[in-house]
């Protein structure tokens, strides 16, 4: 009984999804959009000297810096949003302002080695105006523990 139940239940539902979507399209209130007013991907291009910055060897404790330079080598303005570490020992600063094409900023990145050992390898996660949107740094290093 409830078999038969669920083949009629079944064959009503399927009956009623028949008509398309495609069917439903009235085509007199469709809205024309010019490509004027369709956003375009902006012309921006961040180019680093380098993306990747090694400190070599530090001792437990240190903190050290880097400024990754870079150029916007596209047409529009380029705009940093957000740069986050992979951690809190990862600090970055970015320029808040609008950077035009040609001009040249800088990424200014602190590590604290506090409580760490050993290799690291942190990342910083930039958020732009850029298609992809994100571009990624890299610190990296050896932290070797104090000798007493």
């Amino acid at each position: 009984m409830r078999i038969l139940a669920f083949i009629i239940l079944f064959s009503i539902f399927s009956s009623s999804c028949q008509e398309s979507a495609v069917s439903k399209i009235n085509p007199s209130k469709q809205t024309k959009v010019s490509l004027s007013q369709v956003d375009r991907p902006t012309d921006v291009q961040m180019t680093f000297d380098a993306t990747e910055w090694d400190f070599g060897e530090i001792i437990q404790g240190d903190v050290v810096a880097h400024a990754f330079e870079f150029t916007n080598t596209g047409k529009d303005p380029l705009i940093i949003t957000d740069a986050k570490g992979s951690c809190g020992c990862t600090v970055p600063e970015w320029p808040k302002a609008p950077i035009a094409s040609g001009e040249k900023a800088s990424i200014n990145v602190k590590f604290d080695s506090k409580g760490k050992k050993g290799k690291q390898n942190k990342r910083v996660t930039l958020i732009t105006n850029m298609v992809p949107s994100q571009k990624v740094l890299i610190v990296k290093g050896q932290i070797n523990l104090k000798e007493d």
